[in-house]
């Protein structure tokens, strides 16, 4: 395969992670697995491509909704898709930040504390809109939150192998995110 730019592979990455995650969310029923996604993106690329990854998701997610699986056109339901998007954005955010201040070697440890740093952000920013739009009983039930966790935990780990065998066969791995020293 020919050597791609660092655009290039940034947006390939960009476009299998989301067809990824578009996959997850139809087989979820709309449950993408945004601080999943956020801890690979700032692990793996730079900002700028993660948080192009955390829009192009957040947009397939709400198409699956709207357009698959026949979420309803009200006011209540458009807001959530806001909040989802600026949940996911502050979860790729949260990420980076993490791992800017927690300069980590291991890969292991930087998916951890991206993922976890990711996962309380998106919660506090659905909190705050919960706050708004309604439903915080729901949003945040602590078997709930336990689920989604591990859910997100799971995926993660699950589409870190796909990032491992695709690279192993030769895709090209996308430019790696800054780390500080």
């Amino acid at each position: 395969m020919a050597a791609l730019s660092d655009r290039g592979a940034s947006a390939l990455w960009v476009s299998l992670l989301t067809a990824a995650s578009t996959a997850t969310t139809l087989a979820l029923a709309c449950a993408t697995p945004f601080p999943a996604l956020a801890a690979l993106a700032a692990v793996h690329m730079r900002r700028p491509g993660g948080i192009a990854l955390m829009l192009l998701a957040w947009a397939a997610s709400q198409f699956v909704g709207f357009f698959l699986l026949g979420y309803p056109r009200d006011g209540s339901t458009l807001g959530w898709g806001a909040g989802l998007g600026t949940a996911a954005v502050g979860s790729a955010l949260a990420s980076y930040a993490v791992l800017r201040a927690l300069p980590y070697r291991s890969v292991a440890a930087r998916l951890s504390l991206a993922y976890a740093a990711g996962f309380t952000a998106f919660k506090a920013i659905i909190l705050a809109w919960a706050l708004v739009l309604g439903g915080l009983h729901t949003a945040m039930a602590p078997d709930l939150l336990t689920e989604q966790f591990v859910r997100g935990g799971a995926i993660l780990i699950g589409l870190y192998a796909l990032y491992r065998a695709l690279v192993a066969v030769g895709v090209p791995a996308p430019p790696q995110a800054a780390t500080a020293a």
